[in-house]
């Protein structure tokens, strides 16, 4: 074959292919013109990550304001991931028991272990609490271990590691379920409407979580590992009569709560609640434990979110120290002082949720105005007359602490007063012979079974909360979260006998048809108490809501 050559190639084909030269190039300028106008209105990274993640560009992942009211679901689908019985308590603060006056000096022990096996969260905290929380890491004792093996088959035995069980930790964004923007919505609508008036309704999807998926659920209020055979108590939710009241979406609460704090304060239905809350988020993130000796700390490290727990009894100042003729050893509360021990504390906490009431029925002296004036289970000299006795001063030291934070001058953020708790031991008190064992449906109209004690112990709260709300002068703000008439129908809800995995415990009546011991006043967890957190999102989901209209 022969080979041309440049002096030997055609002249007349120079114009053919400097003209395609010239059409290659415009054609190229034209498409780059186009691409560059579709990547300014469309980036590609927005247009990827909405096709994988459900997150359309119109979502700012990371700089999403704090506490960000989720009612504009129709302009953005992103929702950014982010026995009285035995009692633990924190520092020297007092063990709850069923007798005695519960004196126990105990270090928390039902925190989730130091060495978890979740990736490290860094060294990042919401600066709020970083200059003025102390940082001993938590002494683990007692059940530490038990907790540390439940962790064990938790994370590495008895369960697939994805996102729907012990998920780690993620900044993520992930598209809400339709059903839930749509319960938004609708809860927008209705945001005035009552949420303590309704009925429970029966929910066969089942709870937020179960026994196996939550590593720090307390044994005494996991009913499902003690043994308790049915379990229909945790496909039960609350009904408003005038709207919804949203299944908690634990990837929504971080993005309202991102940069904040949550304290539950209070006695062991406190621990219970705050439980429930970590059990929930736990869903979505694993946290990074942060606790004290002082108190529970769990950090969420995609939305900067902290919970925390304090124990405090009484909630007012206490002291075990002789006080005229009440002598050293017995407790004395000092009606008018709130608890110094959490007090300190609350300028780093953006919202407060208390609970406090049932160790009124434990001993106790009263002093008010640095005067004895009534004890509970303690007064020995019967010629002085008792100016108080133990429902009353429950009513003063609602108000008491109460005013304590609403005119604190640097306190500015929201205190939830979870009301009063209602037990059910039906019969008889929790030491003589009082039961819930058997309640396996929420009770009805006919069943329900009035509480006198329950009842003006709610009256004292609620007239508490009413005349602290008149002194405040700061700009916090005060709201009642008053579930008592609502969990006065679930009798269901506590583990009764089911409080151990002990295989040998007695479960039925003896032959004399005494009950065995059991508890029914906390609350099985999944269970009921679920729903108080549920309120608890709506109601600084609404405040949120208020403040930015």
């Amino acid at each position: 074959m022969s080979s041309v050559s440049l002096k030997e190639w055609p002249k007349n084909s120079y114009p053919k292919t400097l003209l395609s030269i010239i059409s290659v190039i415009g054609g190229l300028a034209i498409f780059l013109l186009l691409a560059s106008t579709l990547l300014v209105s469309q980036p590609i990274g927005s247009t990827v990550r909405g096709y994988f993640y459900g997150v359309s560009s119109s979502g700012k992942i990371d700089s999403e304001p704090s506490f960000k009211p989720f009612l504009d679901s129709e302009k953005s689908n992103v929702s950014v991931s982010v026995d009285h019985g035995n009692e633990d308590t924190s520092g020297t603060k007092n063990a709850e028991s069923g007798e005695g006056d519960g004196k126990e000096t105990v270090i928390e022990k039902d925190q989730f272990p130091k060495s978890q096996n979740t990736p490290d969260s860094g060294q990042v905290e919401s600066e709020n609490l970083k200059d003025k929380l102390p940082l001993t890491e938590v002494a683990q004792e007692g059940d530490a271990n038990k907790t540390l093996s439940l962790q064990d088959s938790v994370i590495k035995g008895n369960m697939s590691v994805s996102a729907s069980n012990i998920p780690t930790e993620s900044t993520e964004s992930v598209e809400s379920s339709a059903d839930t923007t749509n319960i938004s919505r609708a809860n927008v609508i209705d945001a005035d409407c009552d949420l303590y008036h309704g009925k429970w309704i029966h929910d066969p999807t089942g709870p937020l979580y179960t026994n196996n998926s939550c590593p720090v659920l307390t044994q005494m209020q996991n009913c499902q590992g003690n043994g308790r055979p049915d379990k229909d108590y945790e496909n039960w939710r609350w009904k408003p009569s005038q709207c919804d009241l949203p299944r908690f979406d634990p990837k929504k609460f971080l993005e309202l709560m991102r940069g904040k704090t949550l304290a539950f304060i209070g006695d062991s239905v406190a621990r219970n609640q705050m439980e429930s809350m970590l059990c929930i988020l736990w869903q979505v993130e694993a946290p990074k434990n942060r606790g004290n000796k002082k108190m529970q700390r769990y950090y969420f490290r995609s939305t900067s979110t902290m919970i925390v727990r304090i124990w405090s009894s009484w909630l007012v100042h206490q002291t075990p120290d002789a006080f005229d003729f009440a002598p050293a050893g017995v407790t004395k509360l000092h009606l008018d002082l709130p608890d110094e021990g959490f007090m300190e504390y609350i300028t780093s906490f953006d919202v407060i949720v208390l609970s406090s009431g049932h160790w009124f029925a434990k001993q106790s002296v009263y002093i008010l105005n640095n005067e004895i004036v009534g004890g509970q289970l303690w007064w020995p000299d019967k010629s002085r007359e008792q100016k108080i006795n133990n429902i009353d001063a429950f009513g003063v030291s609602v108000e008491t602490i109460l005013t304590s934070l609403a005119t604190h001058p640097n306190y500015t953020g929201l205190t939830i007063v979870r009301s009063f708790s209602p037990d059910h031991y039906e019969g008889g008190a929790w030491n003589t012979g009082g039961s819930c064992t058997g309640k396996v449906n929420p009770a009805t109209e006919g069943e329900l079974v009035e509480n006198g004690f329950t009842n003006i112990m709610h009256e004292k709260q609620v007239g508490g909360f009413n005349r602290a709300a008149k002194k405040k002068t700061n700009n916090s703000k005060l709201k009642l979260m008053d579930i008592t008439e609502v969990f006065s129908y679930r009798h269901d809800g506590h583990p009764g006998p089911y409080r151990s995995p002990d295989p040998n415990k007695i479960t039925k009546r003896g032959p004399n048809g005494r009950p065995p011991p059991q508890d029914c006043l906390h609350w099985c967890m999944p269970g009921p108490v679920d729903t108080w957190n549920e309120l608890v999102f709506e109601i600084i989901r609404r405040e949120e809501l208020h403040d930015t209209h």
